[in-house]
């Protein structure tokens, strides 16, 4: 056979060629994400330990200059700071053992189901994360079920239903534009920063929204054009609060075990930590043995509260 014929081409081994997965993965990842891009995220890749300590010194006051001759200035000590742990202990992975003749017959559009699936996957178990830490702000003593749902045992810290009042964990109430008014509220009170606000709803309460006039009128809302948000059915801001969907928001049972209630949260972007150690990774191996090829995708990250006052958690009616 003389050399420059039959070369073993690109189209005859696509399991050895792991990079279009890789590519198709992460770019499912970053589509489905919602939380993880709106909290800060500290960026650990490459680095070794499982746990960060973060800083919290305390703020302090100012002091008036005596006006006395040669006084000295009033000293400020630092005091104990404790800081906060976040602990990076949470390994997400996303495995398919694909045999060849599956390869072989399958159409191209099956992978490309595989690696949205992949995507997806760990992207919503990173958002779900992050929202139940977010809801450890206003549960003290939040239980989270196998089928992601706040149990009824859970007690409150704080917790507001959907016109601004306190829950009682009994039945909720829809959102309101009073209830918006009180969580805005509760972080100017908190001292939260007015940049970076912003609100996580369900369905139901995006459904509620869209007939507040406060949210869809353009006299509220300054929104001109074409490229309105409303008009394009897409969610837009209150009082200078960026509103955002999901349908990942997890159901809240009532004292009575009764799973009649949904989560939404407010808060502003500094108040949680999202730290990846491990981005998205795709691997791909031929399994010789199953004569399949096995693709697993995998991160590694950890979540924290850092500023609980600055989260709101507040719960509507299901339906």
């Amino acid at each position: 056979m003389a050399l420059g014929t039959n070369h073993i081409i690109v189209g005859e081994v696509p399991n050895f060629v792991p990079e279009l997965w890789s590519d198709e993965v992460v770019a499912a990842y970053k589509s489905n994400l919602v939380l993880a891009n709106l909290v800060r995220t500290l960026n650990h890749r490459g680095k070794k330990g499982d746990t960060i300590r973060i800083p919290t010194p305390a703020r302090a006051d100012a002091s008036d200059k005596s006006f006395t001759a040669q006084a000295q200035v009033t000293l400020i000590q630092h005091g104990t700071d404790a800081g906060i742990v976040v602990n990076i202990d949470k390994h997400k992975e996303y495995s398919r053992l694909i045999e060849d003749i599956v390869d072989v017959q399958a159409l191209e559009s099956l992978r490309r189901f595989y690696t949205d699936d992949a995507g997806y996957a760990i992207a919503r178990a990173i958002d779900l994360d992050l929202i139940f830490e977010l809801a450890d702000a206003g549960f003290d003593s939040l239980v989270r079920n196998a089928n992601d749902t706040i149990d009824a045992t859970s007690s409150l810290t704080q917790v507001y239903e959907g016109d601004g009042t306190t829950w009682d964990q009994t039945a909720s109430t829809d959102i309101t534009d009073a209830g918006i008014r009180t969580f805005v509220k509760v972080l100017d009170d908190a001292d939260a920063p007015m940049a970076g606000r912003v609100m996580v709803v369900p369905t139901i309460v995006k459904q509620d929204l869209l007939g507040l006039p406060r949210f869809t009128e353009q006299a509220f809302v300054g929104e001109v054009g074409g490229a309105n948000s409303i008009r394009n059915g897409l969610v837009g801001d209150t009082y200078g609060v960026e509103v955002y969907v999901t349908t990942q928001m997890p159901v809240v049972e009532d004292s009575a075990a009764v799973a009649d209630n949904i989560l939404g949260q407010m808060f502003q972007r500094d108040s949680t930590l999202l730290v990846e150690q491990l981005g998205v990774r795709v691997q791909n191996q031929y399994k010789q043995e199953y004569l399949a090829d096995l693709m697993t995708a995998d991160t590694i990250y950890g979540v924290q509260n850092i500023r609980t006052s600055s989260i709101v958690n507040f719960v509507v009616p299901t339906s």
